[in-house]
């Protein structure tokens, strides 16, 4: 009796071991599924925030930075001054000659701008878009982009006819340019008080993948490089004198709302993990009503009796007599009711259209043919039975 009730014990002991490994493995599965996809979305979005900083930086040495022209100009004695907020662009320039090299700045009004480039003597546009050449050289505006083939300068500016033929991107409409393409000049060049003012798209031409092609590098250098300081400002969105822009929701929620959300985040995982379950084993429930299969059969066989339908009794009958019949004779489930009758006729040496009779073709017209019907299949299948099991003879 001891012997009996310990052994239940040890076996729930040994199952619940691997239950407890495996529920630890995959609680360690899923901290590593999230570390993994954590770490890809962050590599992706410090990929993307590199590739925003990349394009037209001074001092990126990326295929899309333009850190190469920068160290051109310092070889040939040009102080070059990357500045990132406008304030210490302005100061520098006013220390005294200076070439301001402006990318477009969406995040700067008119009137930076403008206050920016007065306190320069030159100025080289190098990404600009329609706004900042309407203000800083009247009359000029996007024209389309050139083909992609070398083009001679076609002016008489002096920077342009020594570097010779560049590919430019985008073309500008002006009075006055260098290398016509399309409906515009590759470079638009006005003079401002004394000063110079040139647009020019250096993606195509400034960038380090691009400076070696043509005589990109020699147009980067004699436009930059008239002045003994370049100022290069490089705009961000953070550097922006427009008081009237759309706050973001950051801007409109107080500081404590992220830090709630945070800990609220944090208290659902830790309530799912204190309060989870895992689908555990099927568990049999007690029916409030047994009903004995014999209680069917005579509920069944009451309203058989009640339609007046002996034809549809005898198809269930029948039904089950070739079921049963099959399986003693080894045929499958799914032969024919002709095939099983064939099979019962040829196994017990009876007549094979009485066979079928019984089976299928007698139609029975009332509850006496059904029961004489019913005493003929029980009849059959001891037959069948008989022919594939005989009983041996007592010793």
């Amino acid at each position: 009796m001891s012997t009996a009730t310990d052994a239940p014990p040890e076996r729930s002991m040994t199952d619940a071991a691997p239950r407890r490994g495996r529920r630890i493995a995959a609680w360690v599965s899923i901290g590593l599924a999230l570390l993994v996809i954590g770490g890809i979305g962050g590599a992706m979005s410090a990929a993307y925030q590199w590739a925003q900083r990349d394009a037209l930086d001074p001092d990126s040495a990326g295929p899309a930075g333009t850190r190469a022209i920068a160290e051109i100009l310092r070889d040939h004695g040009v102080e070059v001054r990357v500045e990132r907020d406008r304030a210490s662009a302005a100061e520098a320039l006013g220390t005294g000659r200076a070439t301001l090299v402006l990318p477009d700045a969406p995040a700067l009004s008119d009137d930076a701008l403008a206050e920016l480039a007065d306190a320069a003597t030159d100025v080289v546009l190098v990404e600009p878009r329609a706004r900042t050449l309407d203000l800083l050289l009247p009359g000029s505006a996007p024209a389309g982009v050139a083909p992609d083939e070398a083009i001679d300068p076609g002016c008489e500016v002096e920077d342009a006819l020594r570097a010779g033929a560049v590919a430019p991107g985008a073309v500008y409409a002006g009075d006055d340019g260098c290398y016509p393409a399309s409906d515009g000049f590759g470079l638009v060049v006005g003079s401002v008080d004394g000063g110079r003012v040139a647009a020019i798209d250096a993606r195509p031409l400034f960038t380090n993948e691009h400076l070696a092609e043509n005589g990109n590098a020699a147009l980067a250098v004699n436009l930059m490089g008239r002045h003994p300081l370049v100022v290069w400002y490089v705009p961000s969105p953070a550097d922006t004198d427009l008081a009237d822009t759309n706050p973001s929701l950051g801007d409109l929620t107080p500081p404590w709302v992220s830090a709630v959300i945070v800990l609220l985040l944090i208290a659902g995982i830790a309530a799912g993990v204190w309060r989870g379950r895992r689908f555990g084993p099927l568990v049999a429930e007690r029916l409030p009503v047994t009903v004995r299969a014999s209680e069917t059969t005579e509920g069944r066989a009451r309203l058989y009796a009640r339609a007046g339908d002996p034809l549809h009794a005898a198809d269930r009958l029948r039904i089950g007599a070739l079921r049963r019949i099959a399986a003693l004779l080894g045929l499958a489930p799914n032969d024919a009711a002709p095939e099983v009758a064939d099979a019962a006729a040829g196994r017990t040496g009876l007549d094979r259209r009485a066979v079928r009779g019984i089976l299928i073709d007698d139609i029975p017209r009332s509850d006496a043919d059904l029961v004489a019907l019913t005493t003929r299949l029980r009849d059959l299948e001891d037959a069948v039975r008989t022919a594939v099991r005989p009983e041996r003879s007592p010793r």
